[in-house]
């Protein structure tokens, strides 16, 4: 069995206060366990990175090396790292992963490093304590053998965002998430990912603006409700989740439009912050 638990479900920039109170206000992160070996990987760095560190310490499982698999580098998918617990512990091996056949970036490291310089963070990369390994895998697909010598197979595709950014299918034991954050289909839903995302056990998939407020954000990355549950259609997904939720969405809202949603999908929910799924 999979267990995918969210960590922060909100897109853009961190948001607090009543009104988000049942969905939360931390960016993106979530956390993808394996049963019953409750072994550990990681997707994205947004603020509720922070959280996760705390629970994966007080899980006390041995586990002393951890997988972060980064859609892209935007600000609000990294700007949680310098708080995650695990990279301060001089016996854990943290793997910075990005995946995918033409990815633009040439130094990992760099984009770490740049964050945490003295004008921005007290404490440097070379501070934190933790072996890094910074790994661009040129392909899109691999596949990782851990501990219990069940592979686990990961596939990326490259969609549209400014910049660049990859969805992800993670298989394992034949179960599959896919994980499509930050992208915009534009006039019609892309192909690739409606593939990628084919007969998948659970599709997690950002939708920040409602069809009418996608009409006033072209060009800015993102995805309208509508599309992600016509991605699900299409691709035959099991289940849908929707996540990167707008931070001027409050409780209200999104409650209100989650109705929607399912009305049109039956098996939809909306992530909320320390939500757990399993999968299989």
């Amino acid at each position: 069995m999979l267990q995918v638990k969210f960590y922060g479900v909100r897109g853009s920039i961190s948001v607090s206060g009543e009104r988000y109170a049942e969905f939360g206000g931390n960016t993106t992160c979530i956390q993808i366990m394996t049963m019953p070996t409750r072994r550990v990987a990681i997707l994205d760095a947004g603020t509720g990175i922070r959280d996760l560190g705390k629970d994966f310490m007080d899980m006390k499982t041995g586990q002393k090396d951890i997988f972060i698999g980064f859609s892209h580098f935007h600000w609000d998918h990294i700007q949680g790292f310098p708080f995650f617990g695990p990279a301060y512990d001089n016996d854990m091996t943290i793997n910075i992963l990005a995946m995918g056949d033409d990815y633009e970036y040439d130094n990992l490291r760099d984009i770490f490093d740049v964050q945490m310089q003295d004008r921005f963070f007290p404490v440097s990369l070379d501070e934190m304590g933790a072996n890094f390994n910074f790994l661009h895998i040129p392909k899109n697909e691999a596949v990782f053998s851990p501990p219990d010598n069940v592979p686990v197979k990961v596939r990326t595709m490259r969609h549209n965002h400014p910049g660049g950014a990859y969805s992800m299918r993670y298989e394992r034991d034949g179960l599959s998430v896919v994980i499509c954050t930050d992208i915009e289909h534009g006039d019609s839903i892309d192909p690739n990912i409606v593939e990628l995302a084919r007969n998948c056990n659970l599709l997690i998939h950002e939708a920040q603006y409602t069809e009418e407020e996608l009409q006033g954000k072209k060009g800015w990355g993102h995805s309208s409700y509508e599309q992600a549950i016509e991605a699900a259609r299409l691709s035959n997904a099991g289940q849908l989740i929707i996540t990167h939720h707008d931070p001027d969405h409050d409780d209200d809202f999104l409650n209100e439009k989650e109705k929607w949603c399912q009305s049109r999908f039956a098996n939809c929910i909306f992530a909320r912050e320390g939500m757990t799924v399993d999968v299989g």
